[in-house]
């Protein structure tokens, strides 16, 4: 019996990458810019069309936020206040459904690249995890249980508060929200914002990745306190500084402070935060799991 083909889209507000296939073993892909809403999404539909060999069982998307997931509602599909010009109550799922003819599951990026990572990836010995992404922006998404969390919209841990010593790091932050938030200090943006370059042109030796660390172990310090997961996965294109785990191990360590009596931490904390598995594919092999639900 021939395998059902899926259709997946990692729609990230610097690109879409888009996949078509029956798993990740036979994923084929490509990617290209997220210019507008229109342009974009004939793009990945234009990919499909081409691509399929075949009737396609159902769409999986994980997108850049915030979104609005709950079928309920009348902006089911689309992403609704983000700060991405042209893209503001953006309908994604509606478009994609209408013209595959298929059932479509719409989640964020990060759930999507948690669901991944925690079927195929680094998560995939474990019953809970938390995927954080430190790029572009910061996201975080969760699985409890072997599922993915949802709630009132979805989680926005990019967006939590971390103390922020103004005579220490006097930078105000980038998020146009709130300033200050996880996102608004740790993003790549606000590293290009604060030292006057990108991250990858700062050399490892830089105090901005000291800084880095101590804003991200808050944050890895506070979920651990929250979710109590079974194991953290830092990806995105900051954590492609490989040496900031170190850093981060330790000040995670310090903080919690041996209060979470858990030899997982206490004794394996190189085990408990990681990096991804699947590296850059973890996006769009969300998207992929995505579809296969839809499916059963």
């Amino acid at each position: 019996m021939p395998r059902a083909i899926y259709a997946a889209i990692e729609a990230g507000g610097t690109k879409f990458v888009c996949g078509l296939g029956s798993g990740p073993e036979d994923l084929e892909t490509t990617q290209f810019p997220t210019t507008t809403p229109a342009e974009t999404i004939a793009r990945a539909l234009e990919f499909f069309s081409s691509c399929a060999r075949g009737p396609i069982a159902a769409a999986g998307i994980a997108s850049f936020g915030p979104v609005e997931l709950h079928r309920d509602s009348p902006g089911w599909g689309r992403i609704t206040t983000t700060p991405k010009a042209g893209w503001r109550d953006a309908d994604l799922a509606g478009p994609v459904g209408m013209a595959l003819g298929a059932p479509v599951v719409f989640d964020t990026d990060v759930n999507g690249a948690a669901l991944a990572e925690h079927r195929w990836g680094a998560a995939r010995d474990v019953d809970d995890c938390v995927y954080l992404t430190i790029g572009t922006g910061i996201g975080g998404g969760a699985i409890c249980d072997g599922r993915l969390l949802h709630g009132l919209l979805h989680p926005e841990m990019g967006h939590i508060r971390v103390p922020h010593d103004r005579v220490a790091d006097p930078f105000p932050g980038v998020c146009p929200f709130h300033g200050d938030c996880l996102e608004g200090l740790a993003s790549g943006p606000a590293i290009q914002a604060r030292w006057g370059c990108r991250g990858a042109d700062l050399p490892a030796g830089h105090p901005a990745w000291e800084l880095e660390a101590r804003y991200l172990s808050l944050a890895v310090a506070n979920l651990a306190c929250t979710l109590s997961p079974a194991r953290f996965i830092l990806g995105g294109g900051v954590m492609a500084q490989r040496h900031l785990f170190d850093l981060l191990h330790q000040y995670t360590l310090a903080l919690l402070n041996g209060y979470i009596a858990s030899a997982r931490i206490t004794d394996r904390i190189h085990e408990y935060i990681v990096p991804p598995a699947l590296g850059s594919r973890a996006g769009v092999l969300g998207a992929l799991a995505l579809a296969e639900t839809a499916a059963g």
